[in-house]
């Protein structure tokens, strides 16, 4: 299995190159510059391992949520990459990447929507990756959903939401919560191997229907909310 996989969902522009269960990776902290960056170091990926595009199994991409942007740029790029070559593609949920970098069978991954949102998902450790427990959704941080009971453990809780809204969220979740890894981003490295499970599996799709995760259907708040918001208690 040679998939392809890549995010710019967040500040960092990453990618990542599995082989048969070995990873190639770059990454960069990019900002504003993924449109920039991405296209070459997915080159540099590929020259490394002398492979072209048609040697790949499928393209796995960040599909959100995150960035309105930098969603557009990953579904793009795939799709981009995979017209001509008819390669599947599939989008993988930047949440369950976090969680699957964690390394903990209990995850609550939670990245910072502005306009004092978040967006959070919780999942559980399986064999070949997480599985949800709560799906992916935009949330207030005070009134986020309930986490489902661990009979004798905690989930840990990573991602910037827990830097935008750690006491809001801390005082939500109370002795849910046992680690936090507030610093955990989503990364290439583990949309691939999130990817190649769901390519194994038949989960690909072709180029055309390939789309970014988005949960919020409006980039910036009007003017009449933001007041609405600043004269709330």
């Amino acid at each position: 299995m040679r998939v392809l996989a890549f995010d710019t969902s967040t500040q960092w522009c990453t990618a990542a190159l599995w082989r048969d269960g070995h990873l190639l990776v770059r990454e960069s902290l990019a900002v504003q510059r993924h449109s920039e960056l991405l296209l070459p170091m997915v080159s540099e990926l590929l020259t490394d391992a002398v492979l072209g595009i048609g040697d790949l199994q499928g393209i796995a991409f960040g599909a959100g949520p995150g960035s309105f942007t930098g969603l557009r740029i990953a579904c793009a790029v795939a799709q981009g990459l995979a017209l001509g070559s008819g390669i599947p593609l599939v989008g993988v949920c930047t949440l369950a990447a976090m969680a699957q970098a964690s390394g903990a069978s209990h995850v609550l991954s939670c990245l910072d929507a502005r306009m004092g949102q978040v967006y959070l998902a919780a999942y559980r450790r399986v064999a070949e990756g997480v599985e949800e427990c709560l799906p992916p959704q935009l949330a207030d941080p005070s009134t986020a959903p309930p986490l489902p009971a661990i009979p004798g453990d905690t989930w840990l809780a990573c991602g910037s939401g827990f830097s935008a809204h750690a006491d809001l969220l801390n005082a939500r979740y109370g002795n849910c919560i046992g680690a936090v890894q507030a610093d955990r981003f989503p990364h290439a490295r583990d949309i691939a191997r999130l990817g190649a499970v769901a390519l194994a599996a038949g989960q690909g799709v072709s180029a055309a229907d390939a789309a970014p995760l988005y949960l919020r259907d409006r980039v910036a708040l009007t003017i009449a909310q933001r007041r609405e918001a600043q004269t709330r208690p």
